[in-house]
């Protein structure tokens, strides 16, 4: 709000180095011969030398910021001479470093009240008091500001500054007619005009005062803009848009403008002619692009709708050619394919994106992400590698090209992949459970049954009910044919959590069959069988070892003929076909 403190926050040392005092204490170079104390007794020639020499051993201490040590001189000089503004100065600026203003507004009030034609003092105190809001006080320390230095135009603008927050309107604006009448007009004055004049309901006034910079300044835009926007918050839409076609006369490839409108017609409801005129000025290269992409991401909750996607699509496109130097633009025109599934014109896009700027990792880990998900495996590989170079402590990037390799059936390779992401100490559970439960189902596919145990026990410990991890857990126990009792429970509770899922009910189906639960098993392998999009070759062979050790040969036979039929069998399949029973 306040200027004052800004502008005239001059360090004591560089005014010194200039042979210019802020306190008065060094006018130049010299110290008087004489010096009144406290009481108006003067200081003998040995207390002046001393307040001398600890003054300047203070301001030393100061600067090599041993503060501690400063402040300490500075408080034995007002032992000696306890009026002694200066260092009443210095100890107030130790305890400003501090960020304590409440200490160091008395110290500044006394300084003031000693030299009260010292103009720094009035500006540490107006910094002062502007950051503790105590706005009352301001209006006096101005008066004092414009007594020291009356034609210094700051000074009044901030005093009129103050007067405003004080409610006092009309007042305010005299000082600042007084502005104007030292500095001239400036956009700053026509702002601050402007919000007294629209706190007074006096939009007729604010609206003139900016038509008059307009016929002074008619090429310049964003006085046009500053008088829609006054039109425009105060409901006078017609008015504002009137305004704006006139700028666009004036000035028809200003992109503000067109946004200006595009905002103006939302808020009436006329999307077709905000849409229309956002098209013109995403057009245009001058508009900050990330203006732009809060727009287009303002789309972003309505996605829903199928219009609003395509509105979002169709900006951003209109967003890379405007800015075809934009990483940014790219990313964004990525995504806005991907939400309108034009998958593979999104990898396009960011592929863009990266070679503008590498080092955009949000934009690999999305295009690794859909390469998975489309299951491009060659390319996930080669872009997750890609980004590891750049990237290589990212916990989900070494995640992605892990469980590439382990699609590739390359185990040992995902195994290097997913150790990094565990070593990696990330805090995120999900992708830690993730990680070691690829990593279980890697040295199960190596045969590192004992790895793949603990494993899986510690993608458990971080995620519980991973249905996914009990039943690839469970399953291979009772491959092996060990903790049954165990591999039941998580089955079972994998069937809680995911009911319906077939290739669940017959994991469990089989632990119950190694369990020699025979009529549970087969209950189970039949919902399994229910459930199966496919009909499961492995599913099937299931059933009929179910069938015949239930009695039911014949049935059994007609299974396994399905299952090899089918194909994807065990390697026993034709002996159990041939010999007509269960083999091992």
């Amino acid at each position: 709000m306040f200027r004052t403190g800004k502008i005239m926050r001059i360090p004591a040392l560089i005014l010194l180095g200039l042979g210019l005092s802020a306190t008065g204490f060094a006018q130049n170079n010299s110290v008087p011969n004489k010096v009144l104390a406290a009481g108006g007794k003067p200081l003998t020639y040995a207390d002046s030398g001393l307040v001398k020499q600890l003054f300047f051993t203070g301001l030393r201490e100061k600067t090599v910021e041993n503060y501690k040590q400063a402040s300490e001189l500075f408080n034995r000089i007002l032992q000696i001479d306890p009026a002694n503004d200066a260092s009443l100065f210095e100890l107030a600026n130790l305890q400003k470093n501090q960020n304590n203003y409440a200490a160091a507004r008395p110290l500044l009030e006394k300084a003031a009240s000693i030299k009260p034609d010292n103009e720094w003092y009035w500006v540490a105190l107006a910094d002062n008091y502007e950051r503790s809001n105590d706005v009352a006080k301001l209006e006096n320390v101005f008066n004092q500001l414009i007594r020291i230095n009356p034609e210094k135009a700051d000074y009044y603008f901030d005093k009129a500054n103050a007067l405003y927050l004080l409610k006092r309107y009309d007042e305010a604006l005299k000082f600042y007619d007084r502005v104007e009448e030292i500095s001239g007009p400036s956009d700053e004055l026509l702002a601050s005009r402007q919000k007294i004049y629209l706190k007074q309901g006096n939009i007729t006034k604010a609206a003139d005062a900016i038509e008059q910079m307009i016929a002074a300044n008619p090429g310049q835009i964003k006085y046009y803009l500053m008088l829609a926007e006054i039109y425009n918050s105060n409901n006078l839409n017609d008015k504002a848009i009137a305004v704006l076609e006139r700028a666009k006369k004036a000035d028809p490839k200003n992109g503000l403008v067109h946004l200006a409108l595009a905002d103006i017609y939302r808020d009436r409801k006329s999307y077709d002619a905000s849409f229309k005129e956002l098209e013109v000025a995403f057009a245009v290269p001058d508009i900050d692009i990330e203006q732009k992409l809060r727009i287009i991401l303002g789309y972003v909750p309505k996605f829903p709708d199928a219009n609003a996607r395509a509105s979002a699509l169709e900006l951003s496109t209109l967003l890379i050619k405007a800015h075809p130097a934009s990483d940014k633009a790219f990313a964004i025109y990525g995504d806005m394919l991907l939400q309108n599934s034009k998958v593979p014109e999104a990898r396009v896009a960011y592929k863009k994106a990266l070679t503008l700027n590498p080092q955009f990792y949000i934009v690999h880990e999305q295009l690794v992400r859909i390469e998975l998900a489309d299951n491009l495996i060659d390319d996930a590989i080669r872009d997750g590698e890609n980004a590891l170079s750049y990237f290589p402590n990212q916990a989900l990037m070494n995640y992605f090209v892990g469980v590439a390799w382990q699609q590739k059936k390359d185990y040992n390779k995902a195994i290097g992949y997913l150790k990094n992401v565990v070593s990696l100490e990330t805090d995120d559970k999900e992708i830690l459970a993730q990680s070691y439960s690829a990593l279980g189902d890697c040295y199960h596919a190596v045969s590192d049954n004992k790895s793949s145990d603990a494993a899986y026990e510690k993608a458990l410990s971080y995620d519980p009910d991973n249905a996914f991890v009990l039943n690839n857990y469970a399953y291979y126990l009772s491959v092996r044919n060990e903790q049954l009792e165990k591999a039941a429970t998580m089955s079972k509770r994998s069937n809680e959590l995911k009911a319906n899922n077939a290739s669940f009910e017959d994991t469990y189906a089989w632990i119950l069959f190694r369990q020699k639960k025979y009529a549970e098993a087969k209950l189970w392998m039949e919902k399994a069988i229910q459930h199966g999009a496919n009909s499961s070759a492995v599913q099937t062979e299931h059933y009929g070892d179910i069938l015949f050790l239930l009695g039911n040969t014949d049935a059994a036979v007609q299974k396994w003929e399905k299952a090899k039929s089918i194909g994807g069998a065990s390697t026993l399949i034709d002996r159990k076909i041939n010999e007509k029973k269960y083999i091992e």
